[in-house]
């Protein structure tokens, strides 16, 4: 199998006037987005999904026609020789309406396709990749843009609260924001003019079957191919970024950021202070002082990703002061440290993080959080996702956890991984019991363990659901019962 594609997937040059567009599993937040910005465009959509969302919601009353259920009929057949197909790599050659779509001879596209020939429908693409951070770097960027009134294009894996969306495209945009996902090798399609990343990291090693050495072999395929005009901006505190710089030629355009190594960057972030709702530091570009940020991202990890920010935004040839102000009505994107419930006594956060690394910068965040709030505990409640990722980063999963007062561990959000006898949460938490840290599993559905969970929980406690599966939805069940007032402790 070609590196990064699937075996029914054809090649897709541009978008012709006429073309029009159907989406399977359209409901995702991703393939949404490319929806949303082909509908805004003037193109007939339609998709599928096997249960209905918010997105999907959107779509509809965008004009687009939405089928719930993957079925052979969804597939429009009265122009075939126009109409593409958009499929994610998690759809395989036997779902109903790919089959239908091969006996009708139409062109299947990978969504990797479908976003790439949409940046090309613009000037300039300012692509943001790595293994954490993604999200939150281009919906910054997009938002910043907006708030500039820039009007920026964008396709983001999340919504910006502030903006209520995770696309756009302006006619005028000269600029397409783009999340770069490498998560199964199509990042190698993309050639932005504008290329970030900010750490690099082993992960997805469903796909990296040897780690940290295949992705940045991914990267550093990504970085040879980019033209000689192409400004590569990269983390040069990560180790990861730092052992891909070894292997890139030294006529590329890059530029360093940096928080720890004046010497070694470009753009330095330093004077940081932290308070309780983000963070305040300087920003120094090649020996001159631009002036200060101030932002209401938590964390460490998030002067970093705002750091990216400014960097990919003063390359592109913007100006400081005009930019700088905008930063602090930056929230978060959806899922990313965002608060789902709180009162006097309880306040629920939720966060994406799934990673080793993005659990630990979740945890530290949540820990100087809890410092200028007065919380007394940390209560992390994490939910695996997929068996092999849990095998094969265990030992560092069990590290992850220094900074929360409580652990609960829930099952496995599989992903559609088989269920692993080992390396599942019942042996994680055994294991993690045998640290000094206060661990507890809990089995059961999300919808079936609320109570069990608020056994755990005391008055003056910060909460964190952390997962990228389906532990989003405790937040609200936990909030339901506060607002109840049906908990007391």
């Amino acid at each position: 199998m070609p590196f990064g594609s699937l075996p029914f997937i054809q090649e897709f040059d541009s978008i012709k006037k006429g073309d029009k567009f159907h989406f399977i599993a359209m409901g995702g937040v991703g393939q949404s987005a490319l929806a949303k910005i082909l509908i805004r465009r003037g193109y007939d959509v339609s998709g599928s999904d096997i249960s209905d969302s918010k997105y999907l919601k959107e779509l509809k009353a965008l004009g687009a026609k939405v089928f719930i259920g993957h079925n052979a009929d969804n597939i429009p057949s009265d122009a075939p020789e126009m109409t593409y197909i958009v499929a994610s790599s998690a759809i395989k050659e036997d779902n109903p309406e790919i089959i239908r779509a091969k006996e009708l001879n139409m062109k299947i596209l990978h969504r990797s396709d479908m976003l790439l020939a949409l940046t090309k429908e613009f000037p300039s693409t300012i692509g943001f990749a790595g293994t954490h951070g993604k999200t939150t770097t281009s919906g910054l960027c997009a938002y910043v843009l907006s708030k500039m009134k820039k009007l920026p294009a964008y396709a983001i894996g999340g919504i910006i609260p502030e903006l209520n969306t995770n696309a756009e495209a302006a006619k005028d945009s000269k600029f397409f924001i783009a999340e770069l996902d490498e998560s199964d090798g199509t990042i190698v399609k993309y050639s932005p003019e504008f290329f970030i990343i900010n750490n690099l990291e082993a992960d997805h090693l469903d796909f990296y079957k040897n780690g940290l050495a295949d992705v940045l072999h991914t990267f550093k395929n990504v970085v040879d191919k980019l033209s000689s005009d192409a400004k590569i901006i990269v983390n040069a505190d990560d180790k990861g970024v730092l052992e891909l710089l070894k292997s890139i030629d030294n006529d590329k355009n890059i530029l360093k950021f940096s928080v720890s190594n004046l010497d070694n960057a470009d753009i330095f972030a330093h004077n940081v202070v932290f308070n309780g709702s983000g963070a305040d530091f300087d920003v120094t570009y090649r020996g001159e002082k631009l002036g200060k940020i101030s932002t209401s991202l938590k964390g460490m990890h998030n002067v970093y990703n705002t750091l990216a920010v400014i960097s990919a935004l003063v390359v592109a040839g913007f100006n400081f002061s005009e930019f700088a102000p905008h930063f602090k009505g930056f929230t978060g994107m959806s899922r990313r440290f965002q608060q789902v419930y709180k009162n006097d006594d309880i306040e629920i956060i939720d966060d994406y993080a799934h990673h080793p690394s993005e659990i630990k910068a979740t945890l530290n965040a949540a820990s100087e959080y809890k410092l200028k709030t007065g919380k007394k505990r940390v209560v992390a409640i994490f939910q695996p996702h997929r068996y092999t990722r849990l095998k094969a980063l265990f030992d560092e999963f069990l590290t992850s956890f220094d900074n929360c007062d409580v652990l609960l561990v829930l099952d496995v959000f599989s992903a559609g991984d088989m269920h692993d006898c080992e390396f599942n949460s019942e042996n994680f938490a055994r294991a993690m019991q045998s640290t000094d840290k206060d661990v507890i599993y809990i089995p059961g559905k999300i919808s079936e363990i609320t109570d069990e969970v608020l056994k755990c929980i005391k008055k003056d406690d910060l909460i964190l659901t952390l997962g990228a599966g389906d532990v989003t939805k405790l937040g609200k069940l936990l909030g339901d019962v506060f607002v109840q007032k049906k908990w007391q402790k």
